[in-house]
């Protein structure tokens, strides 16, 4: 374990095997991963901690012994002179000292104690505390500039040589710089596995936030497209409806007192409709709540449900003219519901802007691959052009073409030559365009 890694213990990165379950509920884990987490919250917050406390050790242990004996260490077999204990303070200040700032800046505090490190030997000396050299260099490959590395290794294998020459005449200078170069590998090679498994584990961290971020977009998006298709649903529904409801209204009240018959078969035509409209609105919100039960399933108006259209849109006033063309009846449920809400479209719109007096007629052909929609009404009464609706006003136009689209079909809306409006759709019916089941366009 690592000099840094010693304040980030805590619960482990990977749930344990089946069979050491007693072993992480044991309460002197617990305590240690509690224990680790504190240390590891306490490092983010004073990170200076950790540093006093390695500077701390290394007084302790390698410091202190040398202070204690008067000085320097003295040995002729090793050819070290003994240095007076102000000179040893003040060496060994300048070797742990820079320990503070091995994290925050890891090659000037290497730099330091490479500096006083030749220094000592240069003179002879032999402190205890020359251990912080390899500290250091340790440092410098977890928290310092790679390319600062290369020259830091050849430093401290040169200050370790000068260390080198003064030992025993016994002792093989060739096992002497094996064992110095195996130090100087350890310490290198844990700081850059320390620092690979961080960035590993930060990768990781940072994959999973992009992850989260990527699922909460998906949500968002999903939100929307369903808030988009209930949206167009509510407008087919309610803007058809109501549409109806108000023209029959306006001359249930107009034939009232001319023809108190007309009235009442105005009123009941209303609630008809209002009831229509009352069903398929439950239909369409049931998807937004959450049932425990299997909801019961309602199948989707069709080209065979127009009739009831022609129905609701003649007692408003208007003459409907309708012819087929094709074999509509095996068409993909999918396909007859776009028909279905495409039509149901075009006939709100003559009724609310060429009135009850108009005359529409409309066309459904189906020709080789292609379907083709299209609806004239003859505008209001006396031929004159109705004005065509504001491009920004609610979903009619963008949600048969939407619809449309889902086939790789087209609409077009526009003022007819001889006066009136037309609207014109086109669907792709090849099978690898279509959209099958009987879901369809809902």
């Amino acid at each position: 374990m690592s000099i840094d890694d010693t304040a980030h213990m805590g619960t482990p990165s990977h749930p344990p095997p089946a069979g050491a379950d007693s072993l992480w509920s044991h309460p002197l884990v617990s305590r240690l991963s509690r224990l680790g987490q504190r240390l590891k919250q306490g490092d983010q917050n004073h990170p200076w901690i950790l540093d006093a406390g390695v500077v701390a050790v290394v007084v302790l242990l390698f410091c202190v012994p040398d202070l204690a004996h008067g000085g320097s260490r003295h040995d002729r077999a090793m050819a070290f002179t003994r240095l007076p204990w102000p000179g040893t303070l003040a060496l060994q200040a300048g070797l742990v000292l820079p320990l503070l700032w091995r994290r925050r800046r890891p090659s000037l505090a290497f730099a330091v104690i490479a500096a006083v490190f030749l220094l000592q030997s240069s003179l002879g000396v032999w402190l205890r505390a020359g251990v912080a050299i390899l500290i250091a260099l340790y440092s410098l490959a977890l928290h310092g500039r790679l390319r600062h590395l290369p020259m830091a290794c050849a430093v401290t294998a040169g200050a370790l040589g000068l260390v080198a020459v003064r030992l025993p005449t016994e002792v093989s200078i060739l096992e002497a710089l094996f064992f110095l170069s195996s130090t100087i590998i350890a310490a290198v090679a844990l700081g850059l596995a320390v620092r690979i498994r961080r960035a590993q584990l930060a990768g990781l961290r940072d994959r999973a936030t992009r992850l989260e971020i990527e699922r909460d977009q998906r949500s968002k998006l999903a939100t929307a497209t369903e808030r988009t298709r209930v949206a167009r649903e509510m407008h087919d529904i309610v803007g058809h409806n109501l549409s109806v409801i108000i023209t029959l209204a306006d001359g249930g009240a107009y034939a009232a007192d001319l023809a108190p018959e007309r009235g009442k078969q105005a009123l009941l035509l209303i609630g008809d409709t209002g009831r229509q409209a009352l069903g398929e609105l439950r239909r369409t919100l049931g998807v937004l709540r959450e049932q425990t039960d299997t909801p019961q399933l309602t199948p989707q108006p069709g080209i065979a449900d127009i009739d009831a259209l022609f129905t609701r849109i003649r007692a408003a006033g208007p003459q409907v003219v309708y012819r087929t063309s094709g074999e509509l009846d095996t068409l993909d449920r999918g396909v007859q519901l776009t028909v279905y809400r495409i039509v149901q479209e075009a006939l709100t719109n003559a009724l609310k802007h060429a009135g009850h007096d108009t005359r529409i007629h409309l066309t459904v052909t189906v020709k080789d691959t292609q379907l083709h929609i299209d609806v004239h009404d003859t505008g209001p009464s006396g031929g004159t052009a109705r004005p065509g609706p504001p491009h920004d006003e609610g979903h009619g136009l963008a949600g048969m073409t939407e619809r449309a689209a889902l086939y790789n079909g087209t609409v077009t809306a526009g003022p007819a030559p001889g006066g009136g409006w037309t609207v014109r759709a086109t669907l792709d019916l090849t099978p690898l365009s279509g959209v099958s089941g009987t879901g369809g366009a809902a």
